[in-house]
């Protein structure tokens, strides 16, 4: 079986956020490399400066909604608009602790998103949604 080598994209711009969630998928060892953005915008950067280098390119992105500037669902709208390279080989999931019901229903309805995490993020389901797509 070919071993390939799995990347998690974060995006939040909450520097604590990243630390513990970063700090639980290096424990976890479900990815063996990690991109941290502090938005939005620094991850479609990250995105669009790589689409022609599919190692760049992560496997799995754990989206904050609530960011300034650019929140979660603005970067799913331009997210969706990226080369096919880059979308089918992305999946996104929200890592969120917001308790809008809007929001919520608006992650559980886009079509690029796999499900919505709660902050702070659990190993178990993050692994259990890893099996389902990876």
């Amino acid at each position: 079986m070919l071993n390939k080598l799995r990347k998690v994209m974060l995006i939040d711009d909450n520097e604590v956020d990243l630390k513990i969630n970063s700090k639980i998928i290096t424990i976890t060892k479900l990815f063996d490399e990690i991109i941290l953005c502090q938005s939005g915008e620094e991850a479609l950067n990250y995105l669009s400066r790589n689409k022609n280098d599919d190692d760049k390119i992560p496997d799995f992105i754990l989206l904050d909604i609530q960011m300034p500037e650019m929140d979660g669902f603005e970067f799913l709208e331009i997210y969706k608009g990226l080369p096919k390279s880059i979308t089918e080989k992305c999946i996104v999931a929200i890592l969120s602790s917001t308790l809008d019901f809007g929001d919520i229903k608006k992650a559980e309805a886009n079509p690029h998103v796999v499900r919505l995490f709660r902050k702070p993020l659990f190993p178990k389901e993050l692994e259990e949604e890893l099996k389902k797509h990876l």
